[in-house]
């Protein structure tokens, strides 16, 4: 048996994304080693090899064997091959299924997809909704839309693995039905691997090779001790490197510790050392490893013990080296020798961000974030995890306003801006994409500060911190943590008897939960901010802008369940207060809404004319976005009359718009829509040829979805 240590600062390796399918056209991408009629790019969500590695060849050896089998077509597969690696905290099982996982590769070439369960999962449910949208992401290359539901997800995920031989790797499984069973891809020329503490229970007996670790003897302990020491001196004292091996209980993760520390002090006395760490073991009565936590983290300095300890406490499960800065509040340069201090200690890895392939984040393994939080309790001083709590939720909040800002503009927002924060730099974002992309790659971070400001009653961060997440939400649909974020800012402005906070979050709870189809909680809540914001409004421009939009998220609501005459009311009264407060954003967008009801209720003169007037709207106030989507809609309601020419010419200035914009979403969209006009007239050479441009952008995706 044996184990392995990781690299730092490993690296995802994949392909670059396909750019650029602005241009008209037929564009098919085709994968390595996949059937035909694959499409998309070939994912490798793999770190680097690990640089040390001892055996588990028994357990690699039957993988190979049952792979052999199964790919070679002995048996009748009609699912993927299933690998199940259970076993303690700290034994290796992550590792060694990377390492599997790699080898697969040879039979499943089309591409390896990971994902670690515990990183969505809230109150002990994994959001597999989030997991199924990354997966399409990677798989097709595309920051373009997915399905809102799981069960629109579900169905695109098996679309696109069934003619693809994949390795999806599964971390912290808990369970095989509702959790790990979605994520199998279709073809049964793939393969699972599920990591967890055990194998799942409901997972049906002799479907998967089971891989039941148990720590390493300690030969194969003491071996790799030595491997990661990265000195022969520790070999001349055999003993005290088999009592150092005995202390870390054959765990892999507490050894490559001990490793290190035994590294950083060659010069030191071994035997005296492990003396020390024996007497602590066997008559104070601390768990088996702590002896070599323990003396790892006293040769820290103060501000890594300091970091130490505050990363333990830290509400996400990895966050990045610059919020790290923030944490600590010790400064920059300061932040980053506390960081290279842990990272050379072992205490934390710097590992790859799967959403960013250019960004890094920190983590801890279980192990050790529960020795730092045991640290924390003794050693912390007074109002230390509070104040650290406080600067991330900042800091966080601070950036997160920043991009919100940069990427959607001027916007109705209520939370004051949170000034810079000393000794914690702002992060650059460069430009628009930038802002949108770092607000997908921290939502994990974002959602985690929304729950723990909450909880330690930081009531205005708590709302605050929704504001840009519905920026993402826009872009990004269909995630469960929108629902408990957005109520528990709900909850928080209620806490804090701030009103237009409520009305606020009530609205943007509203849309989450109506497009999971949850249309009686969504009314609940919008009538409820319709009433407040009654109650509210009086002269205050502000106040009566709330209000508007109050009754513009019920008539959407309304409008979501086909009731288009319901929904024309609150449309007219949002309108009207828009025009009192002259707003004229607000009147262009609600004169947008009434057309499109007006076509629902087959009115179409009069959405003619409420289109058209929002369109020359939309063009004098410059803006670009409203522009194409008031002339796609006037497009389609004037073909509905009949008038094709006038229609088309609406059609192919929002296609050239969308390709400005780089908005995969609106050129499908528009795509499918000349499509459809092409062959109504006849001509199904240019309807195949739209419909070809469209597959193609949906299978290669776009930069970015505007």
């Amino acid at each position: 048996m044996a184990e392995e240590t990781r690299m730092t600062r490993n690296s995802v390796a994949g392909e670059a994304q396909v750019e650029n399918l602005m241009q008209a056209g037929h564009m098919t991408v085709h994968l390595h080693g996949a059937q035909p009629g694959a499409q998309g790019r070939t994912p490798c969500q793999l770190p680097l090899e690990i640089q040390h590695f001892e055996n588990r060849e028994d357990e690699q050896a039957r993988v190979h064997r049952a792979g052999e089998d199964w790919f070679a077509g002995d048996s009748d597969p009609a699912r993927p091959l299933i690998v199940s690696i259970s076993g303690l905290a700290g034994v290796g099982k992550t590792t060694l299924g990377f390492r599997i996982a790699r080898r697969l590769l040879e039979s499943c070439p089309d591409g390896v997809l990971h994902a670690d369960l515990d990183e969505g999962r809230r109150d002990g449910t994994a959001d597999v909704a989030d997991v199924l949208r990354q997966m399409l992401r990677a798989l097709n290359g595309s920051e373009g839309e997915v399905g809102h539901s799981l069960a629109e997800r579900r169905r695109e995920y098996l679309d696109a693995t069934r003619h693809r031989r994949l390795v999806v790797v599964l971390d912290n499984v808990r369970r095989f039905e509702g959790e790990a069973e979605l994520l199998m891809p279709a073809s049964a020329g793939s393969a699972v691997v599920l990591v967890g503490r055990r194998t799942p229970a409901d997972l049906d007996p002799g479907v998967a090779v089971e891989l039941p670790l148990r720590p390493l003897t300690e030969e194969h302990a003491v071996r790799l001790l030595l491997r990661i020491a990265g000195d022969p001196a520790p070999a001349a004292d055999p003993e005290a490197l088999a009592e150092l091996a005995r202390l870390c209980a054959g765990l892999p993760a507490a050894l490559r510790v001990a490793g290190r520390w035994v590294r950083r002090n060659r010069r030191r006395d071994r035997a005296r050392l492990l003396a020390g760490l024996t007497v602590e073991l066997r008559q104070n009565g601390v768990p088996e490893t702590e002896p070599v936590w323990n003396a790892t983290y006293h040769d820290l300095g103060d501000p890594a013990r300091t970091l130490y300890r505050l990363l333990a406490v830290e509400p996400a499960p990895g966050i990045s080296p610059q919020a790290a800065v923030a944490l600590l509040g010790a400064g920059e340069d300061t932040a980053e020798e506390a960081l290279a201090e842990l990272e050379d200690a072992g205490l934390v890895d710097i590992v790859p961000d799967l959403d960013d392939d250019r960004a890094v984040r920190l983590r801890m393994h279980d192990l050790v974030r529960a020795h730092a939080l045991r640290r924390a309790a003794t050693d912390a001083a007074d109002g230390e995890a509070a104040g650290g709590r406080q600067r991330t939720i900042r800091w966080h909040l601070r950036q997160a306003q920043r991009a919100d800002e940069l990427w959607a503009g001027k916007r109705m927002t209520l939370a004051a801006p949170v000034a810079a924060l000393p000794d914690a730099p702002d992060v650059d974002f460069g430009g628009k994409p930038e802002a949108l992309h770092w607000l997908h790659s921290e939502r994990r971070v974002l959602h985690s500060c929304v729950r723990v400001a909450y909880d330690a009653g930081l009531d205005a961060e708590s709302w605050a911190l929704c504001e840009p997440l519905w920026t993402h939400q826009l872009d990004h649909p269909g995630s469960a943590d929108d629902i408990d974020s957005f109520r528990l800012g709900r909850d928080a402005a209620l806490r804090a008897g701030d009103l237009p906070a409520v009305i606020r979050m009530r609205c943007q709870l509203a849309r989450p939960l109506w497009e999971s189809e949850r249309f009686t909680e969504a009314g609940t809540e919008l009538d409820a901010a319709v009433s407040a914001a009654a109650l509210l409004v009086g002269r205050e421009d502000e106040h009566r802008k709330l209000y508007a939009s109050a009754l513009e998220f019920r008539g959407r609501l309304r409008a979501e369940q086909g009731q288009w005459s319901v929904a024309v009311p609150d449309y007219r009264h949002s309108l009207r207060l828009h025009q009192q407060i002259e707003n004229p954003y607000g009147e262009l967008l609600l004169t947008y809404l009434l057309g499109q009801a007006s076509e629902g209720l087959d009115e179409l003169d009069r959405a003619v004319e409420e289109l058209r007037h929002a369109h020359a709207m939309a063009r004098e106030l410059r803006r670009e976005r409203m522009t194409a989507r008031t002339g796609f809609a006037l497009g389609r309601v004037l073909l509905r009359l009949g008038r094709a020419e006038e229609a088309r010419e609406l059609y192919e200035a929002a296609l050239g718009a969308a390709r400005e914009r780089r908005s995969t979403s609106e050129q499908v969209r528009v795509l499918e829509a000349l499509a459809a006009l092409h062959r109504r007239e006849g001509d199904e050479a240019a309807a195949e040829r739209c419909l070809a441009t469209a597959r193609a952008l949906k299978s290669a995706g776009g930069a970015q979805n505007a």
